[in-house]
């Protein structure tokens, strides 16, 4: 199986770019897994009795699994050659086992740091049925044109 990514180029990348909107339903058994993968026992993330006594509704992702999905949403949209320099996000709600997550977002600024770098910053935000969850901001370097 080939998969054919396409990059996006520094040069061709303008300040209010829409990135695509993507979704990903969260399952009880991915919540669970994300937790034993990235090896937060937390009980929340796979205990419903004890995350309902937090006031929370059911299990819910653990903050790997989100950065995880913000960081899939960036690198789909810039290419597999994308390098992210800085990533900055706020936890406001929870995403629940049987939510639907969707991020969308759009470039923010497009500038040359101090060392030359081509950097993008661009805003994010994730949400569910139930509204915004997660806004977060990357700052991602790009390749420039080949010459």
């Amino acid at each position: 199986m080939t998969l054919n990514y396409s990059s996006k180029y520094w040069d061709d990348i303008s300040e209010g770019d829409k990135l695509s909107k993507t979704s990903m339903h969260v399952p009880f058994e991915k919540v669970i897994l994300d937790a034993a993968a990235t090896q937060d026992y937390f009980p929340g993330h796979h205990n419903p009795e004890y995350a309902r006594g937090q006031g929370q509704r059911d299990v819910y992702l653990n903050t790997m699994a989100i950065e995880g999905f913000i960081d899939r949403l960036a690198t789909d949209w810039a290419g597999p050659h994308a390098f992210i320099r800085q990533r900055k996000m706020q936890m406001r709600a929870s995403i629940y086992a049987g939510d639907t997550m969707s991020g969308e977002g759009q470039v923010e600024k497009c500038y040359e740091d101090e060392a030359g770098r081509a950097l993008v910053d661009i805003s994010l935000t994730i949400s569910t049925h139930e509204g915004p969850r997660v806004p977060a901001s990357l700052t991602l370097e790009i390749p420039r044109k080949p010459a």
